[in-house]
């Protein structure tokens, strides 16, 4: 079992519980992103710098992802690719995708992107709030309770 992060987008302070967590319960944790990123001395932390490129970095995650597996990403049609392939997609905001409200999820986004490509401005998401970063260190836990303990 591992932990999967799809880092070019994932903010900091999630990045931060997620080096915890990996430490804390010695589980592998793998940052993905299209240019470098510093992750802690740990022999259960590492980064994969994957070439530039559209959706370089998805591609790997979901190629490597295997059954069970959790996957920290805030890209709708990445979380669709890994949730197909059994494993679990979780958002920065502490949303667990599933195959129940993934698509749903997927059709609002091509709706927003139909309206923003029409001209009308629709602004971003709201910050990072620590409601939203509790909501996705308590989902975390859930997950890692349900992993066998190590040692």
């Amino acid at each position: 079992m591992q932990i999967w992060v799809d880092a070019d987008a994932c903010p900091s302070v999630i990045k931060e519980v997620l080096f915890r967590a990996s430490e804390r319960r010695q589980i592998p944790l793998t940052l993905v992103a299209n240019q470098s990123i510093r992750v802690p001395p740990s022999p259960f932390i590492k980064s994969l710098r994957v070439a530039p490129g559209f959706d370089v970095a998805d591609n790997e995650i979901v190629k490597r992802v295997s059954a069970g597996e959790l996957v920290i990403t805030a890209d709708i049609p990445l979380a669709a690719e890994v949730i197909a392939k059994g494993a679990l997609a979780l958002n920065p905001r502490g949303e667990l995708y599933t195959t129940e409200n993934v698509k749903a999820r997927l059709n609002m986004r091509d709706f927003m992107e139909t309206l923003r490509a029409s001209g009308i401005q629709s602004g971003g998401p709201a910050p990072l709030s620590q409601a939203d970063r509790q909501a996705f260190a308590n989902q975390l836990d859930k997950w890692l309770a349900k992993l066998p303990k190590v040692g």
